[in-house]
């Protein structure tokens, strides 16, 4: 029998041994489930090269739903897919009532979940939980269980750091509120909603939100579409969606200074927790935040050169040690040397490489708005007529207004409900990218090297958008001189970026060329990335890891039943 080898991440021989069983459970969306899946890839594969494929077996956990959803499984013998019922409302939905969905999340699926694991932990135990931040309910397990949690922020690392340090907002008089009382009203700066949310921190009662976004013209419309999709009793809701102040909201231009490795930020560029999230939905991330101080490490979805100051920040107020930044967390492995080049059988999407291959190096505007929430019917059409107006090519992704934008926009550009992302950015003919700002776009921008348009909706889009425009200049607002940007001054700013002789759209060129080649030295050997992996598999899958205790953990501890029935 030939000796066992060492391994050289974890310095322990690869055979012999039980296998080490990771358990990931991502939150139930598609901006959440798609790094927690590329970050099993990752950890599948990486075993793989280093170690006896047996050696360690990843358990995704994902509701009914989403795995219909994801489609077929990933190819790796060391990467399985497990369901628990679908005991939320659905991802087609959630959109309608969000804090609805969230407290759904936040109840119903930790019993499920748990359930799920007995099963498991029957026929191999689990030597480390990764979760979603927002899955607080997870870490509570992890601890009853004695198994090690890891939390994964699918955001930035700087929105991070704002959560984890919201009392310092509070303590210095920047999350506005009115304790008060009194009845509800409406005006044009604020809504106020008398409101008593039981959360583990303690009810926080009759807050009064003014919205800060002076020159972001969208929490209107994402105001009305909540609105307009509520459904049953208003009462449980209990949330606050704010219209948009006049554009010299005095407060929007306060700069906040206090918080650990951001530089001084203006409120107005703060996540819509004070102008487009409900109050229950602020105050289950806060919950979150009280929970990831019990987990035993944290991952960023990230790469550490992005935000190193944020990072060592953090690294040093935490009260654990391990920080991995894995990232990014996006598909890049199934980008071939050929990406630049359409080379797929399927009809549809060899059709539009195939348009975007016709067209002159960084000549396209790649468009996505996202898939969750939309803008306004009235702003949609400036923003249609804009780009058409700007003359510039253009691939569109529309998903259901594909037909209208097409109609309206002509024969200049293409107009798909859906494409492979990752690659058309890596397309050679694509020059910009209109974004809003999610985490996961922002990050493949990025990879990718293309200069973006930023045109933010809500939450985390909004401090996205300070990143890429203010901190590394590698992109421009989208915005105008009213709520509504007009069609010309979208064509004008159009044209400015995609001129590839423009002072500004070069400078910004060169700088995302620069974090392009950041963000693929840290993917590769010896990389900050790759290093975090690394010691996530020292540090987390080494024999005898597993906690014989810990101080704060609780065998009876749950998030049941604090305010909220397990119906799962």
């Amino acid at each position: 029998m030939p000796p066992e080898t060492p391994n050289p991440v974890t310095g322990e021989a690869i055979s012999g041994g039980p296998p080490r069983h990771v358990v990931a459970m991502p939150y139930p969306g598609r901006g959440h489930v798609n790094p927690m899946m590329n970050l099993c890839k990752t950890i599948a594969t990486k075993a793989a090269t280093i170690n006896n494929v047996t050696t360690l077996i990843i358990t995704l956990v994902l509701t009914e739903e989403w795995t219909a959803l994801i489609g077929e499984p990933p190819d790796l013998p060391n990467l399985r897919i497990r369901s628990i019922p679908n005991v939320i409302p659905s991802e087609l939905n959630r959109a309608a009532d969000f804090a609805g969905f969230l407290r759904a999340v936040y109840s119903k699926m930790e019993g499920p979940f748990e359930r799920l694991l007995d099963g498991l932990e029957a026929h191999h135990p689990v030597d480390a939980i990764v979760a979603d931040t927002y899955l607080a309910w997870a870490v509570a397990v992890g601890n009853r269980r004695n198994i090690p949690v890891v939390s994964l922020w699918t955001m930035s690392p700087s929105v991070f750091s704002v959560f984890y340090h919201f009392h310092l907002l509070e303590h210095k008089g920047h999350f506005p509120a009115d304790l008060s009382g009194g009845a509800g009203f409406v005006t044009r700066n604020a809504i106020s909603i008398p409101i008593s949310i039981p959360t583990y921190g303690g009810a926080r009662e009759n807050f009064e939100f003014h919205s800060t976004s002076g020159r972001d013209p969208h929490s209107l419309s994402v105001f009305m579409i909540f609105v307009e999709n509520l459904h049953g009793d208003f009462s449980w809701w209990r949330g606050v969606i704010l219209p948009c102040p006049a554009p010299d909201s005095e407060r929007g231009d306060e700069i906040v200074d206090y918080i650990p490795g951001l530089s001084p930020t203006r409120l107005a560029d703060f996540p819509t927790f004070f102008s487009g999230v409900g109050r229950e939905v602020l105050g289950l991330a806060l919950d979150a935040f009280v929970w990831v101080r019990r987990a035993q490490g944290l991952m960023f979805t990230s790469f550490y050169e992005l935000e190193p100051r944020v990072i060592d920040a953090l690294k040093s107020t935490l009260p654990f040690s391990p920080i991995y930044s894995v990232g990014p967390l996006i598909p890049h492995n199934t980008l071939a040397d050929h990406t630049t080049r359409s080379t797929t059988k399927n009809d549809h999407v060899d059709y539009y490489f195939k348009w975007l291959d016709s067209h002159p190096k960084s000549s396209v505007l790649y468009v996505s708005l996202g898939s969750f929430l939309s803008v306004s019917k009235e702003q949609m059409d400036e923003i249609i007529a804009g780009v058409h107006e700007s003359g510039v090519p253009f691939l569109w992704v529309a998903r259901g207004d594909a037909e209208r934008v097409q109609k309206a926009c002509g024969e200049k550009g293409l107009v798909v409900p859906w494409c492979d992302q990752l690659r058309v950015l890596c397309h050679g003919s694509v020059g910009g990218f209109w974004t809003h700002c999610g985490w996961n776009s922002t990050l493949e921008g990025v990879f990718a090297g293309v200069p973006m348009l930023t045109f933010p909706i809500f939450y985390d889009q909004i401090p996205d958008r300070k990143l890429i425009v203010d901190e590394w200049k590698i992109g421009r607002k989208v915005v105008g001189a009213g709520e509504v940007v007009k069609r010309a001054e979208i064509a004008s700013i159009v044209k400015e970026v995609m001129d590839l002789e423009g002072e500004e759209s070069r400078e910004m060129r060169r700088r995302v060329g620069e974090l392009s080649e950041s963000c693929r030295r840290a993917l590769a050997d010896e990389g900050s990335s790759e290093a975090d992996i690394n010691a996530f598999f020292r540090e987390f899958l080494r024999s005898g890891i597993r906690r014989d205790g810990d101080e704060d953990g609780d065998e009876n501890s749950s998030l049941r039943g604090d305010g909220y029935e397990d119906e799962g």
